[in-house]
Formats: C-alpha cells, structure tokens, sequence
C-alpha cells in the first residue's frame, strides 16, 4: 500500500469541462491532470495509469472512444478503469464503450456532485478535510 494520492485524469477539448472537475475533485485527496485533446494526452497515458480516466468522446482528431481503444492495446491499460462522457448520448456510442470496458457513461452537462460521486464511486478516495 502506497501513500501515493490516486490519479484522475481527463482528456476533453472543453477548458470549461476540464476546469469542472478540477473543482468537482477538488475537497477529494488526488492528483489531477486534464488534457485538450487525445494527441496531448497520449505522451502522458504511455508512460502513466491513471486511477481513473475520464474521456470525452466527441473531440477533434482522435475522439474518446478511439483513444480508449488505442490504450486498450497496451499492456498498462488493458484493465485502467475509464468513464466516458459525452453531450450526445448514442445508443452506438455506449454500445461500443461498454465492448472497450468503460465503467460508466455520463452526459454532459455534468454537475460538480456527480464527477465528486463517480470518483468516489470507483476509487477509494479521502476528503482532504
């Protein structure tokens, strides 16, 4: 057992969704990076395993749903546990996500509780306070 915080990580175009949940994470005891795009991104995730990974799919260049089956190929991330998120909910989309084994699926907009909720959910996690 580390004392190491956990890791979350976002990879989503909008500065305005990135910024959420930095604060949604915020009273949570983790590190948190945020990325632009997939291609930012991904220098950091072949090098790094995130506790959790929160991917949107609608992005330019490489989208969410690709990138997560890019990182399914290598070997550190075949079991990292990912949530998708996106503003347009397609039954295809989560069809395909659930296949590339993404533990969740969110709709944006999100609200600070629910990013707060889904960390706790899936990492143990402590209150700084």
């Amino acid at each position: 057992m580390t004392d190491k915080m956990p890791m979350i990580v976002v990879v989503d175009d909008s500065a305005t969704s990135i910024s959420l949940y930095q604060f949604g994470v915020e009273p949570l005891a983790v590190d948190f990076v945020g990325f632009k795009s997939s291609a930012e991104a991904l220098p950091y995730l072949e090098e790094n395993q995130p506790d959790l990974l929160f991917l949107d799919i609608i992005m330019p260049g490489m989208d969410g749903l690709s990138l997560l089956k890019h990182l399914r190929t290598l070997t550190l991330h075949k079991n990292t546990p990912v949530v998708m998120v996106t503003s347009k909910d397609y039954a295809q989309d989560r069809q395909v996500a659930k296949q590339l084994g993404a533990l969740d699926f969110l709709i944006k907009p999100l609200r600070l509780k629910e990013i707060r909720n889904i960390v706790c959910k899936y990492v143990e996690v402590e209150s700084k306070n």
